[in-house]
């Protein structure tokens, strides 16, 4: 399948949606499957949508609704319709759209789509038993439905007693008989299903409510969405929801079911409980439930949303070229979803780190010093050193926020102890003799810049014949405590002249 081909298929208003349950926190394989459906949205000028689907009240989630809506703000993809933004095609969560959908039950039954069933639990319980006794497997479908307690056998006048009588019942789709049924995908193409291998699923539910199926199709259609882009794990229902299209008579929106997300080692996809398993986040933001457990966030373990991003949009999806990097405005103009890949995608949490790095590098000026502020403020440090100036003579190291202190710490708080190993190797019986030849050269220069130190440092080190690292060695040490850091005269400007001198001679008073 060309691309253009289904590009120019693409015509009207794109209106997708991301449809998550609140029963808890978001994976960040929903935050992918938010992120593609954004994306084509974008791309073709269309509408995102949020849709909250809470009919199964019973797994209900408390503050789930609300992560998920600061998750997508927080990786900058927020929705153009949903709760609180209502473009009148709302109410958006499901539980305030209960009213819809038994009428269009009844439709189905109506049309001879549907038909009503009685069968209690125990006697289902009784036939599935019966047939693993018997080494088969118990599928409620044409096989035996006729056999069953359900209005297909029964007189109208039978079934309205039975209905005024207020006796419990579901409502099942009436799955057609000895039907080839085409089905067609964006990403994995055509496909053939026998719809006598289909059970006849129930829409309504003997509380009221309707199942994940009939709310999905009717709130899909009623919403005008264009493309249903989900996870793999929904292409099982992919039949069953385009013959309620059919049998609705409704056109069906173009599907695209996206690959797994699979663990970084071993087989099955990424669960919930990997992440804090093997160490690093699977969830965008930090969750901690009604028990007390706390899931790890990518937001708080330091991320930067524009790299998790990067991240889950390379996760099943290949732009085709060598370029790994991109911002949200070029995912936007890159995205295709014939480009999404039909295997599962392994998760690299490595990978993540790497965006992570380049993404902290990124960063302006602006973002950099109110972020080392705001660090600086949480380990209860105040200096009046230049931020802007320290954090990008060591942000080069820095993975993480976080990652500034310990390469920025000596700045802020001298050394009162030293590396021995360091120690051991360039503190020499003479170092003190040229430490303090050293103090001499840096008491006489003006400007106290690191150009101008470089030089006269430098030169004197070449007039006097002696080697490089028997000076600059000790003189890192003196300043770091340990031999890390950037430039040493960089280290020096920024402490300026008097804190420099100081600290060369508490290293020749404690070393010497």
């Amino acid at each position: 399948m060309s691309n253009h081909s289904v590009e120019s298929r693409i015509s009207g208003n794109v209106r997708v949606r991301f449809a998550p349950s609140p029963t808890g926190p978001l994976h960040i394989g929903g935050v992918r499957t938010a992120l593609f459906n954004y994306l084509f949205a974008k791309k073709h000028g269309g509408s995102f949508i949020l849709r909250i689907e809470d009919t199964d009240q019973n797994r209900y989630v408390d503050g789930a609704e609300d992560y998920i809506i600061e998750a997508l703000n927080w990786c900058g993809i927020p929705f153009d319709e949903g709760p609180g933004k209502d473009k009148g095609f709302g109410p958006y969560r499901q539980s305030e759209r209960k009213h819809i959908y038994k009428k269009y039950a009844n439709q189905l039954i109506q049309s001879g789509h549907a038909y009503y069933a009685f069968d209690t639990n125990e006697s289902l319980d009784f036939h599935r038993k019966d047939h693993e006794e018997k080494g088969k497997t118990f599928i409620y479908n044409h096989h035996n439905r006729e056999k069953l307690d359900n209005s297909l056998r029964l007189s109208e006048n039978e079934l309205q007693k039975r209905l005024h009588a207020g006796e419990p019942y579901v409502i099942r789709f009436k799955t057609p008989v000895n039907q080839m049924l085409e089905l067609n995908d964006i990403i994995r193409g055509k496909m053939e299903i026998d719809t006598n291998i289909l059970d006849d699923k129930v829409l309504f539910k003997s509380d009221g409510m309707p199942t994940y199926h009939l709310a999905n199709i009717v709130d899909d259609h009623l919403m005008q969405i264009s493309h249903v882009i989900r996870g793999e794990e929904w292409l099982p229902s992919l039949a069953l929801h385009q013959l309620l299209y059919d049998a609705f008579g409704w056109k069906a929106p173009q599907f695209a079911h996206l690959p797994l997300i699979m663990k970084p080692v071993g087989k099955g996809k990424l669960s919930k409980r990997d992440g804090d398993k093997m160490g690093f986040p699977v969830f965008p933001l930090q969750w901690r439930s009604a028990e007390g457990e706390r899931y790890s966030g990518y937001r708080e373990d330091g991320y930067l949303p524009e790299a998790v991003v990067n991240m889950l949009a390379l996760l099943g999806w290949n732009p085709g070229t060598e370029k790994e990097i991109f911002s949200l405005e070029e995912l936007i103009e890159t995205f295709e979803l014939e480009r999404v890949n039909k295997s599962g995608a392994k998760f690299d949490p490595e990978k993540t780190k790497w965006f992570q790095h380049h993404y902290m590098q990124q960063l302006s000026d602006d973002q950099l010093v109110s972020s080392f502020k705001n660090l600086l403020d949480h380990k209860q440090v105040t200096s009046s050193l230049n931020l802007k100036i320290i954090g990008n003579l060591v942000k080069e190291r820095a993975t993480f926020i976080n990652d500034l202190w310990e390469q920025s710490h000596y700045f802020f708080k001298a050394p009162v102890a030293y590396d021995e190993k360091a120690v051991n190797k360039c503190w020499q019986e003479e170092t003190d003799k040229v430490m303090e030849a050293v103090l001499m050269i840096l008491k006489e220069s003006s400007p106290f810049t690191q150009e101008h130190l470089s030089v006269k440092v430098k030169k004197w080190i070449t007039d006097a014949g002696i080697g490089f690292g028997r000076v600059m060695q000790p003189l890192r040490l003196s300043l770091v405590g340990e031999m890390k850091g950037p430039d040493v005269f960089a280290i020096m400007e920024v402490l300026g002249k008097e804190e420099t001198i100081r600290r060369i001679e508490n290293a020749i008073k404690k070393l010497g």
